[in-house]
């Protein structure tokens, strides 16, 4: 049960912790709702919610109490001097300073401790991933792939990029998707030179490069991949650059492993394109950790402090960005183990010409 992991390595400066943000709560608990507060200390746990989720809840969150908020600043006071609690950790990362404010306030004189320890714990937590937690991504990941081997016969010359878009988001809805795990980027031609450009109105034309960013929900965790594709033709130079993305992204995941740091992960990708003359044009980290949220610990970067372990989930994604002119990225994902990793991605990536 992860409420009782967390109990067991909670801070020794707090009694309790209190969680209240939606995506912690669903990682905590499995039961995704709007309305929440999940105070956990180290013997016990109580999940409030109202009126709107307290039978489903009820029903589906186990290890913990469950109980309807009502007059909620009455309840929890009652509740921390029941349990003689006098400081509270709370998610520092994601409470607003005036919140933070007005819970000290309400509740005192129990003191709220925002000093990033509990944020540290959950993320560490969080990007280790069960087996359950990679069932589900695996899940999200098929949902997506399927609806790449859908849009190559949807894409043509005259197509918009954002009818590209839709009918990705539309088909990974109707396969089982419980929403996108992102503003879903379909780029193409000079469009792709940015790597987070929004779907236009702009047609498909013989020539261009395509990018497509993208990933679908399944039971709260996501998936994440990019595959670019050549529209009708594809000259050399573009060609030379979609090579080296791929051999850079394969040379990165020809490396990972559990203990490598991610500095060094990030430049296994990162130096194969710079010794290729293009490391001007790859703009951003090689990849990132996915799970309820799309980005999570650890990023594969230069500037990142983390380290490798097994059990992580992380994209692979080099590109290479030419202003003006095009761009290319290529993004699976990986599941960290103790001698390498397992690619979460079955979907072609030699380059395609449609």
């Amino acid at each position: 049960m992860k409420i009782t992991e967390f109990a067991k390595n909670m801070p020794e400066s707090v009694d309790a912790v209190m969680i209240l943000s939606e995506e912690n709560r669903l990682y905590f608990t499995g039961f995704p709702s709007s309305d929440g507060c999940l105070l956990i200390a180290r013997d016990r746990a109580v999940f409030f919610t109202d009126s709107r989720y307290i039978e489903a809840a009820a029903k589906s969150i186990a290890g913990c109490e469950i109980r309807e908020s009502g007059d909620f600043t009455m309840q929890f006071t009652q509740l921390l001097a029941e349990w003689g609690v006098s400081r509270v950790g709370i998610e520092a990362e994601r409470l607003t300073v005036s919140r933070f404010v007005q819970y000290q306030s309400r509740f005192s004189p129990v003191d709220f401790v925002a000093d990033g320890e509990v944020d540290r714990l959950i993320s560490a937590m969080r990007s280790v991933k069960s087996e359950e937690e990679l069932a589900c991504i695996e899940t999200a990941q098929k949902i997506a792939e399927d609806a790449f081997a859908h849009i190559l016969g949807f894409i043509a010359v005259g197509k918009t990029e954002r009818e590209i878009a839709l009918e990705l988001d539309f088909y990974m809805l109707r396969r089982g998707a419980e929403a996108v795990s992102f503003e879903t980027i379909a780029v193409s031609g000079a469009n792709s030179s940015m790597p987070h450009g929004v779907p236009s109105q702009k047609k498909l034309a013989k020539g261009d490069l395509l990018t497509m960013d993208f990933g679908a929900v399944y039971k709260g965790y996501h998936s994440d991949m990019t595959r670019t594709v050549a529209i009708g033709c594809v000259d050399g130079g573009q060609r030379e650059v979609y090579d080296i993305v791929l051999a850079a992204q394969k040379a990165c995941l020809a490396g990972l492993r559990e203990g490598l740091s991610c500095v060094d992960a990030d430049a296994l990708a990162r130096e194969q394109i710079q010794n290729s003359g293009y490391g001007d044009n790859f703009s951003h980290g090689t990849g990132h950790g996915v799970g309820i949220e799309i980005h999570e610990s650890p990023n594969l970067s230069p500037r990142s402090v983390a380290t490798l372990a097994r059990g992580n989930v992380v994209t692979v994604e080099p590109g290479i960005y030419l202003p003006g002119r095009f761009g290319v990225r290529i993004e699976d994902m990986a599941f960290i183990t103790e001698g390498g990793c397992r690619n979460l991605t079955a979907a072609p990536k030699e380059l395609l010409v449609l």
